[in-house]
Parts: C-alpha cells; sequence; structure tokens
C-alpha cells in the first residue's frame, strides 16, 4: 500500500524493461510476450489475456448492454464505451462544448469540431489512391473508393441490387415499401428521399440557387441550369 503512496514501482518486466506498482500487474503485463490468454469464451472461443476483456467480449453473445442511457433505451455493452455513451446523451442535453473558433457552430464531441474547422481550413487529409479526389471523412473515401473497386457490400432483401453504403440502400428499400418519410410542410406530397422534398419545395419558397454564369439567370433545379448553359454554348 505504501508503495501505491511513494509512486514506487518495484516490480520490473524483464523481457522490456516496464516497471509496475503491483506484481499482479507485471503478471498481466507479462502474457504479451508470453502470448498466454488463460480466459476462453465459452461461446466461440476466442481467448483474452484479461478476465476484463473477456466479460466485456461475452456481451457480444449475451447481447448485455450494461451502460444504459438515463433519458432513451440506448444502451453501450463496454465500459471503453462510457465516452460513447456521454456523447449520446448530449443529443438529449443539447450541451454543445466543443465550439469552432471561426464561426458560431458548436459539436457534441471533438472529432465533429475537428472535421468541421475543416471547412474554414479547406484541409482534406483523406486522398483517393485511385484518383486525385480528396475528403474531409474517411468514411465518404471508404464509400468513394468503392467506386473503383466496384464493392457493393449493401445488398436489398427484395431485389438482386446492391449499393456502396447503406444511406442509398435505405432510400432504394423505399421503393419497396412504399415508404415516404419526408412529408412537405406547405402540401400534401410526401417523398422517398430528402433531396427530392428539398428540390420540391423551392416551388413553394421560389428559391432559385442555380445561377447562369453567363446572363445571371436563376434556376430552382440543377438539370434545369445545364439545359440553358447547354443553349449558351451552342
Amino acid at each position: 500500500h505504501q508503495k501505491a503512496h511513494s509512486r514506487e514501482k518495484a516490480f520490473n518486466c524483464p523481457d522490456c524493461g516496464k516497471h509496475f506498482a503491483h506484481k499482479h500487474n507485471l503478471l498481466i503485463h507479462w502474457r504479451v510476450h508470453t502470448g498466454e490468454k488463460p480466459f476462453a469464451c465459452g461461446h466461440c472461443g476466442h481467448r483474452f489475456r484479461q478476465k476484463y476483456h473477456l466479460v466485456s467480449h461475452q456481451r457480444i453473445h449475451t447481447g448485455e448492454r450494461p451502460f444504459a442511457c438515463a433519458h432513451c433505451p440506448k444502451a453501450f455493452s463496454r465500459k471503453t464505451e462510457k465516452k460513447a455513451l456521454v456523447i449520446h446523451q448530449r443529443l438529449h442535453t443539447g450541451e454543445r462544448p466543443f465550439a469552432c473558433a471561426h464561426c458560431p457552430k458548436a459539436f457534441r464531441d471533438k472529432k465533429g469540431l475537428t472535421i468541421h474547422q475543416w471547412v474554414h481550413t479547406g484541409e482534406r487529409p483523406f486522398a483517393c489512391a485511385h484518383c486525385p479526389k480528396t475528403f474531409k471523412q474517411k468514411q465518404a473515401l471508404t464509400i468513394h473508393q468503392r467506386s473503383h473497386t466496384g464493392e457493393r457490400p449493401f445488398a436489398c432483401a427484395h431485389c438482386p441490387k446492391a449499393f456502396r453504403d447503406k444511406q442509398t440502400l435505405s432510400k432504394h428499400q423505399h421503393v419497396h415499401t412504399g415508404e415516404r418519410p419526408f412529408a412537405c410542410t406547405h402540401c400534401p406530397r410526401t417523398f422517398r428521399d430528402k433531396h427530392n422534398l428539398t428540390s420540391h419545395q423551392r416551388v413553394h419558397t421560389g428559391e432559385k440557387p442555380y445561377k447562369c454564369g453567363e446572363c445571371g439567370k436563376c434556376y430552382s433545379q440543377k438539370h434545369h441550369l445545364n439545359r440553358h448553359v447547354a443553349m449558351h454554348q451552342d
């Protein structure tokens, strides 16, 4: 006990020289060198160096999620996900502690702030290995690279179609289910995806965000602008 107060680390690893205050911690560490994994999962045979890691792993099989949100039914299975729980709870509390230094925006977690700041800096750190395209987010790069590899891991359960990303699959499935979850606030029309709703709402708002660089004429739809620009080129 007194060693803990004096911060003395009397137990040294003979393989790498790392120091530990308790013999128990040294023995656990030593398994890194010996490869010993004495704790086996009874469901799949996967082995672990520490009992804690086994207990955490077994929740994959049991479905147990002991770290629960106080505001909704969402729960997390591992103590290491405690940070994810804290970030999730900010959805309910509205807390956004990570503020942008360049604009009034604020975010629930540091990652969200970092990604946002690239809007101001212009940084796009994730580069495609197959073409010159770059991206602000790694996930966007992963999805884009599938256009080169042809990989379509998200398959429709109702037809042979498959997609590069989960969001496009979800949109497509509305074709089969008939679901039209995006409703216009100005009229009774509903849409399968948000993009079509946004495009439709310009009928009501009169917004024309697509401007011709030649004559200044504006259009509510991009394809209308493209058709107009082609007239200048003829």
